[in-house]
């Protein structure tokens, strides 16, 4: 397990690598979002609050062990998703701007089930903003349909290999 921390807004957030990912300690991100002298407190009232969130809390939040000074302590931490869930329920200004970028991101979302299309313009501006030439962003969606043309071939023959297996027992 790697442990880490994020800084945001100048505050410290522990987090730990768990189960291929990056895992936040809950207490953390209220204090963050919430200027909380009790994030504990906060969080019971939270889920006092919101049966939704409360009911499907286990999902949310698991307890890992984190590095501390004093030595590793069990705390509740949450992934992203987890963490974006939690957000939702915290009625302060601070977390408006992320409510925000989450509506939006999820209406993005849906456009692009709609038109696949978007997805890959939506790419190739992401990749422009990082700085990658013209050229270089072309060969990378060419290899990327390259891939997908492949791995469509290889599971049309596995299912043919399969096939003719079955038939011949």
């Amino acid at each position: 397990m790697e442990k880490s921390l994020a800084v945001f807004e100048g505050k410290e957030i522990r987090k730990v690598w768990h189960q291929e990912e990056w895992w936040f300690v809950v207490e953390d991100i209220i204090s963050v979002l919430t200027d909380s002298k009790d994030s504990k407190q906060y969080i019971n009232k939270m889920r006092q609050r919101d049966d939704q969130l409360s009911q499907g809390w286990v999902q949310l939040v698991h307890t890992l062990a984190v590095p501390t000074l004093g030595g590793s302590q069990q705390m509740n931490c949450s992934n992203t998703e987890g963490i974006f869930r939690i957000i939702q329920s915290i009625p302060s200004s601070k977390t408006e701007p992320l409510k925000l970028w989450l509506a939006k991101v999820g209406y993005e979302r849906v456009q692009e089930i709609q038109d696949p299309e978007l997805a890959q313009k939506r790419m190739k501006e992401l990749y422009k903003a990082k700085g990658y030439s013209e050229d270089w962003i072309e060969k990378r969606v060419r290899g990327i349909a390259i891939r997908d043309e492949l791995t469509d071939e290889w599971k049309k023959r596995a299912r043919i290999f399969c096939s003719r297996k079955t038939r011949s027992f």
